[in-house]
């Protein structure tokens, strides 16, 4: 089951408080400790908080500091996104919820108004903040003011968008229904969306579309002459006193809200004695208009009233007081208990809670976004924090992404190199490495010792000292005898050296793991929606039937120590038992070699790419496989291949390559592209402190 669920909406004022009181009211029933989070809430005056936090916090007695209950405000979103930082987004906000999601069972994540300035991209950024936080979403929208045709038509276009991202909907709400056509719309909706979700509706109730006089006081800038503690007073009809009191008297409603100049001291005290009597109804409040006054008289005679109305007085004259009441758009407060109640009495009537629940009951994250692999990797390198070498420290890629490793404190980092040089360097390009552990081979203490390690261990080679020696001076060899000695847990270079020069070295005395008789390779590819592993894409040529079997047994066993169910295709140019050929065969083979050894592991091969990773190619050319159109673990038939496919994919969509990352070595050395970027650097370095932590 999953542990969240996200409340999102179309547009603002679409009524999503009633929908988030009535779950949590639900929720907190059903499950042990509940959460609440808003990614990203409205600006608000400096101390003071969001109302919808406020809301649910205090009326729900959450045990939540409001610093931890949101992540954004709509100012910071929108100038991150106007900076080009889209990623900062959604990393901010994956890192509250998470810190949140250790702390609850069960968190409810509320999104976005859309009542700024930024509202223009708040439907695709609740779009990738559900998609990356893993969560169903319920979707409620506001139909007042919509014809059948229309409001159905756009719920069902923001479904199909949420589902085409791989999102899936909980249920849809339309909401602020009117009352005679709840089931048609309902009745409506689920016949558009049959097959998708389900949908509910809920009537438009008056009650939560007036104005508290809190509410009007704050929005007219209103003065409160009498009954401030009655300033939550719901209002209900309003209407102007303009007219004689004995014909304005047939005129009130339940919770009627008077509306009259200053001056009518007839329609003032006859509205309060109306409240007072038996036969008229309750008034809930008056609002004085012009900025004009009652008579000092007037105003003694009110001081002695027992009354709960509250009176204002504000500046506008009388119509434009009226319209500026009109147009005020109600909200929930914490307050406001009537509205509070009435929601969640709407919620349980109207929306089938039980069946929500038991819909998340069979929800599973649908694998894990780039964005959510990338910080579990920074979480999980934090954990434990380890060394890692870079023996290319004068190039200028290694030294900005050592300097922005150390300063996020997730490793310990070493370059190798001169340091009056690098430091030069550095402060050249603005880098700051000062605190960097720096070390010049020749130089080192330990130069004497390594060169000494390694001549005994390759002397039956033909190395003497003064090879050995030599040799020690080779950052690649200098970098990776730390290593072996256990001065440092893990190496990464390549980014000026060849991967034959980088891994020369570990092949050499590191060596393979007991068992393991080939070193490959792996990519973790950050696609769209969901990552997958590649191999072997860097290190093996031509592998062999059986070469092919250990490269997909070490693929699944990275796939799975990094977080991603292992579904594994090996891959070749024909599917199933159609395709005949020394390089099909040697792929069929080497899937039978690995069924051997795993059968517990979910492996199809041969298969063509698309049939591996395309639902409906994968369902027509292989309709029993458990594999076919969900493959996550992608093995191909040899380098060429692997090579090509891995460039082209990430060139073709823009995704993220993380490594390669090396399998099968004692302790962990990385090999870099050449023309590897900064990104590259940082994320092989923070995968080789990951492997460093599982050994």
């Amino acid at each position: 089951m999953t542990k969240a669920l996200y409340v999102t909406t179309l547009e603002s004022h679409s009524g999503k408080s009633l929908v988030v009181l009535g779950l949590m009211q639900l929720l907190l029933g059903k499950m042990g400790k509940v959460g609440y989070f808003r990614p990203v809430i409205d600006d608000v005056e400096k101390g003071a908080i969001d109302n919808h936090i406020h809301t649910i916090i205090s009326h729900f007695n959450l045990d939540i500091p409001v610093a931890d209950a949101y992540a954004l405000t709509q100012s910071q979103v929108v100038e991150l996104f106007n900076e080009g930082r889209q990623r900062d987004i959604l990393d901010t906000i994956i890192s509250k919820f998470k810190h949140l999601e250790a702390q609850f069972d069960f968190i409810l994540v509320e999104g976005s108004d859309f009542t700024s300035d930024g509202s223009i991209i708040e439907f695709d950024l609740n779009i990738d903040i559900a998609k990356n936080l893993g969560t169903p979403v319920i979707l409620v929208d506001n139909a007042k003011g919509k014809n059948l045709t229309e409001f159905c038509g756009n719920l069902e276009s923001a479904v199909n968008t949420y589902l085409q991202k791989g999102i899936e909907i909980l249920a849809v709400v339309a909401n602020k229904v009117r009352p005679e056509n709840v089931e048609l719309v309902r009745q409506e909706l689920q016949r558009e969306l049959e097959g998708k979700t389900i949908a509910f509706a809920v009537p438009r109730v008056k009650d939560l579309s007036h104005p508290t006089i809190k509410e009007i006081v704050d929005s007219l800038k209103g003065k409160v002459l009498f009954g401030a503690e009655n300033l939550d007073n719901q209002t209900g009809s309003f209407g102007v006193g303009a007219m004689q009191l004995h014909n304005y008297l047939n005129h009130l409603h339940e919770n009627s809200l008077v509306i009259t100049p200053g001056d009518r001291s007839d329609i003032i005290l006859g509205a309060l004695q109306a409240n007072l009597s038996d036969n008229y109804p309750t008034i809930s409040g008056i609002v004085l208009t012009g900025g004009i006054l009652p008579e000092p008289s007037i105003l003694k005679l009110l001081e002695g009233f027992e009354t709960h109305v509250p009176i204002i007085s504000v500046e506008q004259g009388t119509f434009d007081a009226t319209n500026a009441v009109g147009n005020i758009k109600s909200k929930i407060y914490a307050e406001s208990k009537q509205k509070i109640a009435t929601s969640i009495t709407l919620f349980n009537n109207h929306i089938d809670g039980e069946l929500l629940l038991a819909r998340l009951e069979t929800f599973k994250p649908k694998g894990t976004t780039p964005r959510m692999f990338q910080y579990n990797l920074l979480q999980r390198a934090k954990s434990h924090k380890k060394h890692i070498v870079l023996p290319e420290g004068e190039d200028v890629r290694i030294l900005e992404a050592a300097s922005q490793l150390s300063a996020l404190g997730i490793v310990s980092i070493t370059l190798l190199g001169n340091r009056e040089q690098l430091e030069k360097k550095a402060m050249q390009l603005g880098f700051d490495i000062g605190h960097l552990n720096i070390i010049d081979p020749a130089a080192s203490p330990n130069f004497e010792n390594y060169a000494t390690t390694f001549y005994e261990l390759r002397k039956h080679k033909g190395v003497n000292m003064d090879v050995a020696r030599d040799t020690m001076l080779d950052v690649s060899y200098f970098g990776t005898m730390m290593v072996y000695k256990g001065d440092a847990d893990g190496m990464v270079s390549g980014a000026v050296h060849t991967t034959q020069h980088t891994i020369r070295p570990a092949l050499q005395f590191i060596k393979t793991k007991p068992g393991i008789g080939v070193v490959s390779s792996v990519f973790f590819m950050c696609l769209e929606n969901r990552v997958s592993v590649f191999g072997d894409c860097a290190i093996n040529p031509n592998p062999t039937a059986e070469q092919l079997a250990e490269i997909a047994i070490s693929s699944a066993s990275s796939a799975e120590a990094f977080g991603i169910k292992a579904k594994i295709a090996m891959l070749s140019y024909s599917s199933g038992s159609s395709g005949k050929g020394e390089h099909v065969d040697k792929v069929r083979t080497a899937t039978e070699i690995f069924k051997s050894k795993h059968p517990e592991l979910q492996i199809e091969g041969p298969i063509q790419y698309d049939a591996a990773v395309d639902p409906l190619i994968g369902k027509s050319k292989l309709p029993d496989s458990k594999v076919a159109g969900q493959a996550s673990v992608l093995i191909f038939p040899d380098l060429n291949t692997g090579n090509n496919t891995y460039k082209a994919v990430q060139r073709e969509t823009g995704a993220l390559a993380i490594g390669p990352m090396l399998q099968g070595l004692n302790k962990p050395v990385n090999d870099l592209s050449r023309g590897c970027t900064v990104e590259d650097i940082f994320n092989t370095v923070i995968v080789t402190a990951i492997q460093a932590q599982e050994n």
